[in-house]
C-alpha cells in the first residue's frame, strides 16, 4: 500500500501540514530536498541480488548508490537514466525509477498520513519522453505534483528568472534554458548528449591508448575525473593508481584528463549562442552576462573561465557557477512546490 493512499484514506482526521518535497532526478545522482529540513542525494543505481545468497549476504532484497558498486558482483545493476531518458528495452529501468524515487520519498521523512506536494525536476531530454512514466512513478508517493526540467529548477533555486541562461553539464545530458520572467517554453531549452558521460568515455578511451599495460575501467575514469578533472592552458599533475598484471602502478594521466574534459566544451558554447541568438535581440546582451553553470560538470577547475574564452570568440559573456551543484536542483524544486499556486499542480 502506497503512502498516498494511506494518507487519503486517513480524511476524518485533521488535516496535516503538507510536506513539501523538491528532487532532481539525475542520470548520474539524484538529490531530495524537504520542508522539515531533511536533505540527502544518491548516486543513481540501483541493484537487486542475484539470487537467495546474494540477498541473505545484504539482508536488503534492493539496494542503492555507493552500496551497490560496492556489491557490484552480488547484484543486478542497473543505472536507470541514460543520455537523460529512461533506458529503452527494458522493464527494469522503470522499475528502478520507482525505486530510486521510494528511496528519496522515504528519506525526505514524511509522517504517517502527512500530504505530500513535490516537484521534480528530470532532464530536458525524460522531460520530452519521459513525463508520462516519471509522473506516474511520482504519484505513488506524492498528493501533488509538478515536473519540471533541472536547469528551470537551478534557475529558480537562485531567483535568476528573468534574462539569464542556466547551462545544467550533467552526466548523460547537458541541458540549457532560458529565463524571461515565465514558465520556459520548449523552444526555450536545448538538450546534448555531450556531458559527464562522454568525459568519462573520451578519458577511458585515451588511457586505454596510452597505458594498453594498465587495467582501466569505465568506473575508474569516472572517478579519477571527479577527484581531479580540469581545463584550461594551466597542466597539473594528476596521479592515479591503476594495476598492471596485478601490480598496482601510478600514472600521471593531466594531459589525458585535460583532452577528455576539454572535448565537450566547443559543442556547449556552439549550442549557448546558438539558444541566445534566437532570443529576443534586445534581450540578448542581458542573457550573455548572466549565464549560470550548473550540474557536476561545473565543478571542473577552471570551466567558467574556459567557457568564457570559447565564448569570445562570438561575443564577450559572464559566466558564474552554482554554489551547490549538488543540491541547487533540488532546492530549486524545493521552492517551486512551497510557490506553486493550486492551479499550476499537476492532476494526480
Amino acid at each position: 500500500m502506497t503512502r498516498k493512499r494511506r494518507a487519503r484514506r486517513a480524511s476524518k482526521a485533521k488535516p496535516a501540514r503538507p510536506l513539501s518535497i523538491g528532487i532532481d532526478l539525475g542520470t548520474s545522482r539524484s538529490a531530495v530536498v524537504a520542508s522539515n529540513g531533511n536533505y540527502y542525494w544518491e548516486e543513481s543505481i540501483i541493484g537487486w541480488p542475484k539470487d537467495f545468497v546474494a540477498r541473505k549476504m545484504l539482508g536488503s532484497s534492493v539496494v542503492f548508490g555507493e552500496e551497490a558498486l560496492k556489491h557490484s558482483p552480488s547484484l543486478k545493476i542497473v543505472r536507470p537514466l541514460e543520455y537523460g531518458v529512461i533506458r529503452e528495452g527494458t522493464e527494469k529501468s522503470e522499475e528502478a525509477v520507482l525505486e530510486l524515487l521510494g528511496h528519496l520519498f522515504e528519506k525526505a521523512g514524511a509522517d504517517a498520513d502527512q500530504p505530500v506536494h513535490a516537484a521534480v525536476g528530470i532532464p530536458a531530454e525524460a522531460l520530452k519522453h519521459n513525463r508520462r512514466a516519471i509522473r506516474e512513478a511520482v504519484s505513488r508517493y506524492a498528493d501533488k505534483l509538478i515536473v519540471v526540467s533541472e536547469p528551470f529548477a537551478v534557475a529558480y533555486s537562485m531567483n535568476a528568472l528573468d534574462d539569464g541562461l542556466v547551462i545544467d553539464v550533467g552526466a548523460g545530458t547537458t541541458d540549457f534554458c532560458i529565463m524571461h520572467g515565465t514558465m520556459p517554453d520548449p523552444e526555450d531549452q536545448r538538450s546534448l548528449i555531450s556531458a559527464g558521460d562522454s568525459i568519462d568515455r573520451h578519458l577511458l578511451e585515451l588511457l586505454q591508448d596510452h597505458y594498453p599495460e594498465a587495467d582501466f575501467t569505465l568506473n575508474m575514469a569516472r572517478r579519477f575525473k571527479e577527484a581531479h578533472s580540469f581545463v584550461g592552458s594551466r597542466l597539473k599533475s594528476v596521479e592515479v593508481q591503476a594495476p598492471v598484471r596485478g601490480r598496482v602502478q601510478t600514472f600521471n594521466i593531466a594531459r589525458e584528463m585535460k583532452a577528455a574534459c576539454e572535448s565537450i566544451m566547443p559543442l556547449i558554447a556552439e549550442t549557448a549562442m546558438e539558444l541566445i541568438a534566437n532570443f529576443d535581440p534586445e534581450h540578448q546582451e542581458a542573457v550573455r552576462n548572466n549565464i549560470i553553470l550548473a550540474g557536476g560538470g561545473s565543478l571542473i577547475d577552471g570551466v567558467d573561465d574556459f567557457l568564457e574564452d570559447l565564448f569570445a570568440d562570438f561575443a564577450p559573456v559572464k559566466i558564474s557557477r552554482v554554489d551547490e551543484p549538488l543540491y541547487a536542483g533540488a532546492q530549486g524544486a524545493l521552492n517551486l512546490a512551497k510557490d506553486m499556486p493550486e492551479e499550476y499542480w499537476e492532476q494526480i
